[in-house]
């Protein structure tokens, strides 16, 4: 599906391409701030605009900002902007952020997605857990047990729980005797909230150069779920194609987390031909995540239709790094719909023992190296 005209979108890029080119701090931070604004509504900018023509009160809008958002709602353009760009030796940058931003859902979009009726795809009342956040035990901000009260009280039955690998030292990663003490809070949480939640063994294990991942086979074989995910060379050109096509292929792999590794108006992420990429996690039976966070939005709902056509199972989650971001989920689900992802095809919607079982299946190595596959729907 095309990519409905998002003015909230545009409009936040303008401001963030304004931001950067204030020699004051202050107004730095000020347009900064208002791009989130704008980015953060549950409406479309055009639902505030006035019939006298003015702008209805946005919080952290102020009057420099009205400007530009009436320019833009009154000739599609800003003039202001334009003119400081015009003036700053940083314009080749701004044109290389703008194209940071492509395919990146604003709030009011996301809402947008999931309430159109018109949408025949997988529905927020399908969703069942999230499989992907992180916890204190890496860099997470919440123990285990704020994040299972906070997931039973938006109706979940399950989640995992993937504070990062050993191997990114970063993001706080989980040693082996650490992992085997988290291993024994999560039973002891499993047998008390029996009947009513369950929280999986998870990680996120780091993609390395050569597609490997940062842990042992032996390692991955103690994890119910694997998600494997780059987190470097995120902002090189080159072609790392084998690179992705050996993580999806390695035994003990089930999704593959934010694929590209890109952040809004930051960096790119990995370059890849990703129908390749996509034909091979379809072979292997591994998941493609929709990462649900704001600032990565990966894949979007382009790539997603493409890995929807290559036969792909998808993993929608919110990457959480406390109990409030796990509304991320509605990004990811958003893309989802607009790509025509149906309900069979994500796994997050499968009840409990039918994910299990599958990431039981696919864990188990087959000659070759080819792991059993989930059959087309």
């Amino acid at each position: 599906m095309a990519n409905p005209v998002d003015s909230n979108q545009k409009i936040a890029a303008l401001l963030r391409d304004l931001a950067s080119v204030q020699q004051s701090p202050q107004r730095k931070w000020g347009y900064n701030r208002a791009a989130s604004a704008i980015l953060n509504l549950e409406l479309p900018i055009e639902d505030f605009l006035r019939p006298d023509g003015t702008l209805g009160r946005i919080p952290n809008i102020g009057p420099s900002s009205t400007r530009i958002i009436l320019e833009v709602l009154q000739t599609g353009r800003s003039e202001t902007v334009e003119a400081a760009l015009a003036g700053s030796s940083r314009a080749k940058d701004d044109r290389a952020r703008a194209a940071l931003s492509e395919n990146f859902l604003s709030r009011a979009q996301v809402v947008a997605a999931l309430g159109n009726r018109r949408l025949r795809a997988v529905h927020p009342h399908d969703y069942r857990g999230d499989l992907q956040m992180h916890s204190t035990w890496s860099d997470g901000t919440e123990p285990l047990e704020t994040l299972i009260e906070a997931c039973v009280e938006r109706g979940y039955r399950y989640c995992a729980i993937t504070d990062h690998s050993y191997g990114l030292a970063i993001a706080g990663g989980v040693s082996m005797v650490d992992l085997e003490r988290q291993h024994q809070e999560i039973d002891a949480l499993n047998q008390r909230f029996a009947g009513t939640f369950r929280m999986i063994k998870g990680i996120e294990a780091n993609i390395r150069a050569d597609g490997s991942v940062d842990m042992t086979a032996d390692e991955l074989q103690r994890l119910e779920l694997v998600v494997a995910a780059p987190h470097s060379a995120l902002r090189t050109e080159s072609d790392q194609t084998a690179r992705m096509i050996a993580a999806v292929r390695q035994p003990g792999v089930h999704i593959l987390g934010h694929p590209r590794g890109r952040k809004l108006a930051t960096r790119p992420g990995v370059t890849a031909n990703w129908d390749l990429v996509f034909e091979a996690a379809a072979e292997a039976g591994v998941a493609i995540e929709i990462d649900g966070d704001p600032s990565r939005q990966d894949i979007d709902f382009t790539l997603a239709e493409r890995a929807l056509a290559s036969g792909c199972l998808f993993a929608l989650d919110s990457d959480a790094h406390s109990s409030d971001q796990l509304e991320y989920v509605e990004t990811a689900i958003a893309h989802a719909r607009l790509a025509g992802v149906p309900k069979a095809r994500v796994i997050n919607s499968w009840e409990l023992e039918e994910l299990l079982s599958w990431a039981k299946r696919t864990t188990r190595a087959r000659p070759g190296g080819r792991r059993t596959r989930r059959p087309r729907v």
